[in-house]
């Protein structure tokens, strides 16, 4: 199985969240689904300043197996995107956790960090999928 670290959160559709104490919200995604997309190739990333939705596409990675809506899993406005991504997308595939994240999102309501999973109900998720 692959590694789902304990203090982050997870969405069903397998982006990860760190929160700051500054309610700054991290988001990459999942070893798992790094896993599953294979080598990734192109990351299309969001403007900063963008407002999203929870649930909304806002950006795209792209492996040579295929395409991939990432999701926004929390509501808030986007402040930062990792620029090392344009230039080294393969940086997803080696460090989803630390160096591969793909946006930071100021958050709106912190209230909709408990629709997500913890890594133990991220695990059954990833085993019943």
């Amino acid at each position: 199985m692959s590694s789902i670290p304990e203090e982050l959160k997870y969405a069903s559709t397998h982006e990860w969240v760190s929160v700051d104490d500054e309610g700054l919200v991290t988001v990459g995604i999942s070893d798992h689904a790094q896993d599953a997309l294979g080598d990734i190739v192109f990351v299309e990333l969001p403007e900063p300043g963008t407002s999203v939705n929870a649930k909304e596409e806002v950006a795209v990675v792209e492996s040579v197996k295929a395409a991939s809506d990432i999701y926004s899993p929390i509501t808030g406005e986007i402040v930062e995107i990792n620029e090392l991504l344009v230039e080294a997308p393969e940086t997803v595939n080696a460090s989803p956790y630390e160096l591969g994240w793909f946006f930071k999102i100021q958050m709106d309501n912190e209230a909709e960090l408990d629709d997500l999973f913890g890594n133990e109900a991220y695990s059954d998720h990833c085993e019943n999928e």
